[in-house]
């Protein structure tokens, strides 16, 4: 039996336990909030923030910090040259504009490799897009392009005919509509076995047909060497963009800009309520004849940072960083859709606005630069800018592109406005907040990377971020990382070498097989 004092006693120490509770939640409490009014304090633009409340324009002009990266897309392991005998030809048409096409390019000469196929020069279906028939031909230097490939595939200009029993005979390709993003097993199975049966394989369309995350370090560097090194324009194209440069940078730094408030791009947005009446139609219209039918809400839209920037946005976003309306900024952008209306609040913040066409007047400028030529020398003036800013990076080939090949180049600075953070902050200055505006810019633009080394993460594209397989570091710890040797090439053209002289043997031998006269 329980003694009367023992209950009287269990409850004054469940008291005292409670009282102790009670002052324990309370001290948690209380530090709590202290840790939460130094964290709102730092985090307000003290001395301790963590982004700071400024942006060094100064130092943008200059290239991002590598940390002892560099560019380099060489073999890092065993690279033998094509095969003697190749498995038949591979043709591809590549649709779409210029930045589209060079993607393109990169697949066809990275699936011509995993086919161990002969490459017969990508054809550019440029009349669907640009009007143009400049072709590849037109556009690169051909031998330049087989030259710098020389140690990955072998590249034709066209299928050559063939002797057979007495007979020549051509070779016709077997058509292929390859899936969106196929794996390396498509073209190792359904592809290759179609070529072998028909000598060649013609694939089309060839846009988006090879998966860009594959797990082989080897295949991303020979993307890299295709796009960085082998695709390099004509003399004529080159020359047009270096005199552009040259007079932009006479007098100082400049920075490029892709406007991309085009028609196609808004209609695709789906972003037109700050149009007029008619101007939605014309949109509307657009987007019913291109695109898949979407309810699309412009308020929602907005609001997640899918539609395009303005022109004002864009001005009013330079201006919070800090640039100056003396900046130099070189426009790479079609026709603006909405016209002069929307750049003239652009042109008052920045009267330094120049294109193509306002920089070099010359006959031999405005002869030259329609079309895909024109598109390139876009691009190549965009890629040698001290900054680069493009305005919609989401399906922007030509945006994400320019930004992998700046970052190849060098890690060259980028101004990747995030349309999302920016969203609310434009949306309450319309509404009348302006309160901490500027402040409020430069903390979402200082959150976002300036073309330093950074880790690739979907949806970006390898296009826009090739690091870091087509990267390599100086110091390296991890030995994937470390630099290639510095005879690569010599080892290279000693393979090649090795492998034409072993087909010269067999040729002189007499074993004259059907797929090297078919070369």
């Amino acid at each position: 039996m329980r003694r009367p004092g023992h209950h009287r006693l269990h409850g004054k120490q469940g008291g005292l336990k409670g009282m102790v509770g009670k002052l324990s939640i309370a001290v948690v409490v209380l530090l709590i909030c202290t840790l939460s009014l130094l964290f709102s304090a730092t985090s307000s633009g003290g001395g301790g923030s963590t982004y700071p409340s400024k942006i060094n324009v100064e130092e943008l002009w200059g290239s991002a910090k590598s940390g002892g990266w560099r560019p380099s897309s060489a073999p890092r392991s065993n690279w033998p040259p094509p095969l003697r005998e190749s498995n038949g030809y591979l043709r591809v048409r590549c649709n779409g504009g210029l930045n589209q096409q060079r993607s393109a390019i990169c697949n066809a000469v990275l699936a011509a490799r995993i086919m161990n196929a002969t490459l017969v020069l990508p054809e550019l279906d440029a009349n669907s897009f640009w009007h143009d028939d400049s072709g590849f031909q037109g556009i690169y230097d051909v031998e330049h392009f087989i030259q710098t490939l020389r140690y990955d595939v072998r590249i034709v200009e066209s299928i050559p005919e063939i002797r057979k029993n007495g007979k020549i005979k051509k070779i016709k390709a077997y058509q292929l509509r390859p899936p969106r993003d196929a794996p390396v097993s498509w073209y190792l199975t359904e592809a290759l076995e179609h070529m072998k049966k028909h000598g060649a394989i013609y694939l089309t369309p060839f846009s988006h047909r090879l998966a860009e995350e594959i797990d082989n370090p080897e295949y991303q560097r020979l993307r890299c060497r295709v796009n960085y090194h082998a695709l390099r324009f004509k003399p004529l194209i080159m020359k047009l963009s270096e005199s552009i440069v040259d007079k932009l940078r006479a007098q100082g730094h400049f920075m490029s800009i892709h406007l991309r408030f085009e028609m196609d791009m808004l209609a695709f947005a789906g972003c037109f309520d700050i149009f007029t009446p008619q101007e939605q139609k014309v949109l509307k219209k657009y987007r019913e004849e291109n695109f898949k039918e979407k309810r699309l809400i412009y308020k929602e839209r907005r609001a997640i940072g899918k539609c395009p920037l303005t022109p004002e946005e864009v001005g009013l976003i330079l201006r919070a960083m800090g640039f100056g309306n003396s900046t130099r900024i070189y426009l790479a952008a079609g026709e603006l859709f909405g016209g002069e209306r929307f750049m003239k609040p652009f042109r008052t913040m920045f009267p330094h606005l120049e294109n193509h066409s306002s920089v070099d007047p010359s006959e031999e400028l405005v002869t030259n630069t329609r079309g895909l030529v024109g598109s390139a020398v876009d691009y190549m003036v965009c890629l040698l800018s001290d900054i680069f800013m493009p305005t919609y990076d989401g399906p922007s080939n030509f945006a994400n592109n320019l930004l992998g090949h700046r970052l190849y180049y060098g890690f060259r600075t980028t101004i990747r406005p995030d349309r999302k953070g920016l969203a609310q902050i434009f949306i309450d200055r319309e509404n009348g907040r302006t309160a901490a505006f500027e402040e409020a810019v430069r903390r979402v633009m200082l959150k976002t990377n300036f073309g330093g080394p950074h880790k690739r993460v979907s949806p970006e594209s390898f296009y826009t971020n090739s690091w870091p397989e087509c990267f390599c570091q100086i110091s390296a710890q991890d030995p994937a990382d470390e630099c290639p040797p510095d005879n690569v090439l010599d080892i290279l053209n000693s393979q090649l070498e090795s492998e034409g002289t072993s087909e010269l043997q067999s040729l002189t031998g007499g074993n004259l097989s059907t797929s090297v006269l078919e070369r």
